[in-house]
């Protein structure tokens, strides 16, 4: 029989990642119970949740195997030994899907990746189809196990994930970071989101305490695998490739698609400024946007750096196009698409039409004079500034950039994506 098998929420913030977990029992299955179809996928969902644990990532895929209830007895022991039991966060949730009735999954796994989605939702869904689910704590790991099992990714990329030996979890990674530049350099754009060249960083590898030694994003198997081979790093245990909705925009909703704007969604969502950028303490930037659900604030936090610097160029009567997340009535901005730029101008004292030279005052309500040459003017000029930035597309650096966020490599290369339009499963 064809299964699948969908697992959420095993990890914490103190470590466990529950790719780790998915593939030491893939691992299992493949050496007791039968095979697993084809490779596991990655399944981002609604990044803005607030009770997610780190990256809000499921993971699914398709086994077959004779017997389902040792199928599940395999799953339920390894979660026992390796999730995050002891954390007060981590409330795992496994399922069991038929093949047969994975589409009707579908509908769910879209809200999931855009909308808030309780508990008992995912519950009803279980019950509905007599899905088997193992359920731990609270369970609400179900909902991303659910959803991975239903998403359809009418858009993917792919990622080789490798880990650390068990006994060196929670130490330092030890890495050759020059490795990583030169994997960049040679492989880009195919392979993408591996470093950040302008502020020198890694993006490859994490900083937190999982088993994780580093992420591989690219557009195809045969890329990962020449990475793979380049990087130097301290010994890699195992390593697993994913089919991913990283870099996919999966998570915005189109503002065609709304009635309203809610915290804890994502948008693109297009607006004119009408207040110019400012700062606040900590280096965020903030502006806003007349829109039509009204006006909208707007913020470029201090991690995505550079990209600040391209917003604080926004005038009033700029027409924009936002993407991000929405929380605290404010959109986190992953990328921005300057449609229009306003004419800007600055006043001026006129010139004198015989020397050249700046006109000065005449006084209060008198106009300009030029004492030299006696001419006089009762208005000021109107001069127009040329503009620092140029309509198009401006996104936040590697380091700042969301799972789900497509970076702009991808929006204009299609040629390497091919137009993907099978369901990859």
């Amino acid at each position: 029989m064809k299964v699948w098998v969908g697992i959420d929420d095993t990890d914490s913030i103190n470590g466990m990642c529950t790719t780790y977990l998915a593939t030491l029992i893939i691992e299992r299955i493949e050496k007791e119970l039968g095979k697993v179809v084809g490779l596991p996928r990655l399944v981002r969902l609604n990044p803005t949740i607030p009770y997610k644990t780190r990256g809000n990532g499921a993971v699914s895929f398709l086994v077959e195997v004779d017997d389902r209830n040792e199928l599940i007895d395999v799953v339920n022991d390894l979660v026992l030994e390796h999730a995050m039991l002891e954390d007060g966060n981590t409330d795992p949730g496994v399922v069991f899907v038929d093949d047969s009735i994975v589409h009707r999954l579908r509908q769910f796994a879209e809200r999931t990746m855009k909308d808030v989605v309780s508990l008992d939702e995912a519950l009803f869904i279980i019950g509905k189809y007599f899905i088997p689910h193992l359920k731990y704590k609270k369970g609400r790991g179900l909902i991303g196990a659910l959803a991975s099992v239903g998403a359809e990714l009418r858009d993917f990329t792919l990622e080789l994930l490798a880990y650390r030996y068990p006994e060196r979890f929670g130490t330092k990674r030890e890495y050759d970071s020059e490795s990583f530049f030169d994997v960049d350099y040679l492989l880009y754009p195919q392979l993408f989101d591996t470093v950040d060249w302008c502020n020198d960083v890694v993006v490859a590898v994490p900083s937190t305490p999982c088993p994780v030694l580093y992420g591989l994003r690219g557009e195809s198997v045969e890329i990962l695998h020449q990475a793979f081979r380049i990087v130097r790093t301290e010994a890699v245990d195992r390593y697993m490739i994913f089919i991913t909705n990283h870099a996919t925009d999966m998570h915005l909703l189109n503002e065609e698609e709304i009635s309203s704007l809610q915290n804890y969604r994502s948008y693109r969502l297009k607006g004119k400024v009408v207040r110019e950028p400012y700062d606040i303490e900590g280096g965020h930037v903030f502006f806003e946007i007349e829109t039509r659900f009204g006006d909208v604030k707007c913020a470029a936090f201090e991690p995505t750096k550079q990209f600040r610097g391209i917003v604080r160029q926004l005038r009033v009567g700029d027409v924009v196009e936002v993407y991000g997340s929405m929380k605290k009535d404010t959109i986190n901005l992953e990328k921005i698409k300057i449609e229009k730029l306003a004419e800007v101008y600055v006043e001026e004292n006129p010139m004198c039409p015989v020397c050249g030279k700046r006109m000065e005052s005449a006084g209060k309500m008198k106009g300009f004079r030029c004492k030299r040459c006696k001419t006089k003017s009762m208005k000021r000029i109107k001069k127009k500034i040329p503009r620092k930035i140029e309509p198009g597309f401006y996104e936040v650096p590697p380091s700042a950039r969301r799972h789900l966020s497509m970076p702009l490599v991808r929006m204009n290369g299609r040629e390497i994506r091919g137009f993907r339009k099978h369901v990859f499963r």
